[in-house]
């Protein structure tokens, strides 16, 4: 026969089946030694035998029988055995204190009830609080069937003070902060909302205190013989403390050990009598935003496209907290606080196309104009997918939004005429800076943080800004214009021969093997580039004495170097120009006009864009000597930027619990494969990655993965670079693969960046599942005159290593032939 009522500590407590999920937690913390005030539980097998002959769905004045005679002497027992104290009596649901689901306040709590008729009384009411309407309203939102209710009794801790601790920031996720509410008297007056508690925010390594607000409180709630009451604070406790910093710091020390005995960010009701803590409750905090993953809670679309190029991959939280400062100053209107339009997906780079949707229909951007810049700058939004706007406070939006776009124009005017001299003279500034911090000791590295790098960082970022925004119209509608005026193949041999600064590595190299350039010149002009050079943990091809030899190698195998690739396309544009002409001779000086203006801002943009990189490896820099200084090592990676500015103080213990908790997350995420480059609402990658029939190129919340096959099954994209070829694919999911790749194969794979540009002489064509026009692949190869077909979505999952296919980069598609 089931047991009807068990101690707190009993292991069958522990179910929650049998406990609720009140109760089960609670025993979980009495087993493991934290200290909570006695009690016992009724279990669910009582609720049971109560309820049998009651209707399906009871209404709570259905509960008004007396409890049947051996469950009532099994409480009065166990109530005796507590030696009869005043005890609170609360709900234990099967279905609350759990991750996503708190239930919290929704069934019934009775305080300081003081004898054994009265616990009975008690327990009646917590079953039939469980059919209130109110509950059942939570239970039917939720999709929640046949929920079941047992009842903890707790002797009542007559608290001096008593409060709430967060042991994460429920509003950031940020766990290394732990937020303490306090007020006099028991707990009900603080999670009742009738004072106004003391709120502290403690470190939660040290438990020493960062911030402090002392309410006036002018109520407490007090035991007295009639029972609970609320009464005034007396005078001289209002705008006292309740906790000093020695009670926060052993406050802290106790969250510590629940967070790690539930696993996670927890909500804990605590209350101090008597010389010591006693925990009260704990939850999981079902509302703590997860930092990793920004797309839960929101009906938003999200795209990776030209993020997922220049940051591909998982990253790590130090290079998000130098991205966030980045991004603040070279995409000022996508950063407003609150209002973000850019975030991470299971650790992923994502832009925010719903709030940047809003953003641009406050200051007059037409919808369909939106989805058209969308589409030239991060690629195509899927058929049958549309970008749902983003719920935006209006007028607090345009506050925060015009005054940003006005700095924008500000800057640009301010800085453009210094954007050269600001290219020419960032070697130099990179190369000292990151000589010195490599001497630096703990207090040298703090200092130069804020006295030099963080400097560093924001003029490059506002620098890249400058560049990007200096003749935007040509990046966005240039190419279209020369289409339209001398078609696809023509316009794209033409907008080419602006010595592109993404050329640079692998120009570089042909130049090493013929003796114009030594290795340790090229290192220091293109050693910085890299597949992964946002990514701070990530080394650079100039910590590698090998890279130069082996990439030369790679080079000698195609046959073709980049010269003769070059020379190609050069002959393809002056071919172009005389047939324009020679067939449209009004025509050519628009065309030269739009030419200059393709040039001119692209290779702006690509040249500042290598400064900034060059600034993230001295951040790297400053980083691998953190390690040294701290004993982290590379562990320093895996700390956001405030953790380790505080690993470098006097004194402060190294975070490596930090640090290591989130390295696992980070090792989990990096071990899925490549998210859709469109996600609309919460996504959820563990259980992508686990649906055999996931779509690679789109997800949609509550939609069904349904084949994006075109109707003669090829994969399509955007025209990246004009051509025709056909030939054998290579699939390579990281550039690290590239020795597999052949002469003459079709490269295949998600997204390419500088990194991979030495790669591209040895091959006919590039196909990538994440691009644009504007996307690296597409401008890389137009200049080698190789045909690309970018942004397909999903073409590294249809298209197998050996599969013969037709590459069209004029239409954008990449037919199927034949499979091995």
């Amino acid at each position: 026969m089931a047991d009807l009522v068990l101690p707190l500590g009993a292991s069958g407590a522990t179910d929650l089946a049998t406990a609720g999920g009140k109760g089960a937690s609670l025993a979980r913390a009495v087993r493991a030694g934290l200290p909570v005030p006695p009690g016992f539980v009724v279990t669910t097998a009582a609720y049971r035998g109560y309820a049998a002959g009651l209707p399906e769905r009871p209404r709570p004045e259905d509960f008004t029988a007396a409890l049947p005679d051996d469950l009532a002497a099994a409480v009065r027992a166990a109530y005796s055995a507590l030696g009869g104290p005043p005890v609170a009596v609360r709900s234990s649901a099967t279905a609350e204190d759990l991750p996503g689901l708190s239930f919290a306040g929704q069934q019934e709590t009775v305080l300081d009830v003081r004898d054994a008729d009265g616990v009975l009384d008690a327990v009646r009411r917590c079953w039939a609080s469980l059919w209130a309407g109110r509950a059942v309203a939570y239970r039917d939102r939720a999709g929640i069937g046949g929920a079941e209710i047992a009842v903890v009794v707790q002797e009542l801790v007559p608290a001096e003070s008593a409060g709430v601790l967060f042991t994460a920031d429920p509003v950031t996720g940020d766990e290394d902060r732990m937020l303490v509410d306090a007020a006099w008297g028991l707990g009900e007056a603080v999670v009742g909302g009738l004072v106004t508690p003391d709120a502290v925010v403690a470190d939660a390594a040290t438990g020493a205190v960062r911030e402090r607000r002392t309410a006036d409180k002018a109520v407490r709630t007090v035991r007295t013989d009639a029972g609970t009451v609320e009464e005034p604070v007396p005078a001289e406790l209002r705008r006292v403390p309740v906790l000093d910093d020695a009670r926060v710091a052993e406050l802290v020390a106790l969250g510590r050990r629940v967070a790690a005995l539930y696993g996670g960010p927890t909500d804990v009701e605590w209350a101090w009598a008597g010389g010591r803590f006693a925990l009260l409750q704990a939850r999981p905090i079902t509302t703590v935003r997860d930092p990793w993953n920004d797309s839960r809670g929101r009906d938003h679309l999200w795209t990776n496209g030209n993020l997922g190029e220049a940051v591909p991959g998982t990253i790590t939280p130090l290079t998000w907290s130098f991205l966030e400062i980045f991004t603040a100053h070279a995409m000022t209107t996508s950063a407003l606080p609150g209002l973000r339009a850019y975030g991470r997906i299971g650790g992923r780079a994502y832009m925010d196309l719903s709030t940047a949707s809003a953003l641009a229909g406050l200051v007059g951007v037409p919808r369909g104009l939106f989805v058209r810049l969308v589409g030239s700058a991060f690629g195509r939004i899927p058929a049958g997918v549309r970008v749902p706007r983003a719920v935006l406070d209006r007028r607090a939006a345009r506050r925060a939004l015009l005054p940003a776009v006005r700095e924008v124009l500000r800057t640009v005017r301010r800085e453009k005429p210094h954007v050269a001299a600001y290219v020419e003279g960032n070697p130099a500034r990179c190369a000292a800076l990151a000589a010195r911090v490599a001497g630096l000791d703990a207090a040298g590295l703090r200092t130069a943080w804020t006295a030099e790098l963080q400097p560093l960082l924001v003029r490059a970022s506002a620098m890249l800004q400058v560049a990007g925004r200096s003749d935007p119209r040509a990046l966005l509608g240039a190419r279209a214009r020369l289409e339209r005026l001398l078609g696809p193949a023509d316009a794209a041999a033409l907008a080419t021969g602006g010595e592109l600064e993404s050329l640079g590595p692998v120009v570089g190299l042909a130049r090493v093997e013929v003796g114009e350039l030594s290795e340790a010149e090229y290192l220091r002009r293109w050693g910085h580039r890299g597949p992964r050079e946002f990514e701070v943990s990530a080394p650079r091809p100039a910590e590698d004495p090998e890279w130069v030899r082996r990439e030369l190698g790679r080079l000698r195998a195609a046959g073709a170097g980049p010269a003769q690739l070059l020379e190609r396309q050069r002959v393809a544009r002056e071919e172009a120009w005389d047939r324009l002409r020679r067939e449209q001779p009004r025509r050519v000086r628009g065309a030269r006009r739009a030419v200059d203006r393709w040039i001119r801002a692209a290779g702006g943009r690509e040249r500042t864009r290598s400064e900034v990189v060059r600034v993230f490896g001295v951040l790297r820099a400053w980083a691998l000597r953190a390690g040294e200084v701290t004993g982290l090592g590379d562990a320093v990676f895996f700390l956001e930027l405030d953790g380790l500015l505080r690993a470098l103080e006097p004194g402060a213990d190294a975070p490596a619990a930090r640090a290591a908790r989130n390295r696992a997350v980070f090792e989990a995420y990096d071990a899925l494969p490549p998210y859709p480059a469109v996600i609309r609402g919460a996504f959820d990658p563990f259980a992508w990655a686990a649906d055999p029939h996931r779509r690679a190129d789109l997800f949609v919340e509550g939609r069904p993965p349904v084949s994006a096959d075109g109707a003669d099954g090829a994969v399509t994209g955007f025209g990246g670079a004009a051509g025709v070829v056909e030939g054998a694919v290579r699939v390579l999911a990281d550039v690290a693969d590239g020795a597999a790749l052949r002469p003459g194969e079709i490269l295949v794979t998600t997204v390419t960046n500088v990194g991979w540009t030495p790669l591209f002489p040895l091959v006919a064509a590039v196909v990538t599942d994440v691009g644009a026009p504007l996307s690296h692949a597409a401008i890389v190869a137009r200049e080698l005159g190789i045909p690309a077909v970018v942004g397909c979505g999903d073409a590294t999952t249809r298209l197998r290593t050996g599969d013969r296919v037709l590459v069209n980069g004029s239409a954008g598609t990449v037919t199927l032939l034949g499979r091995p």
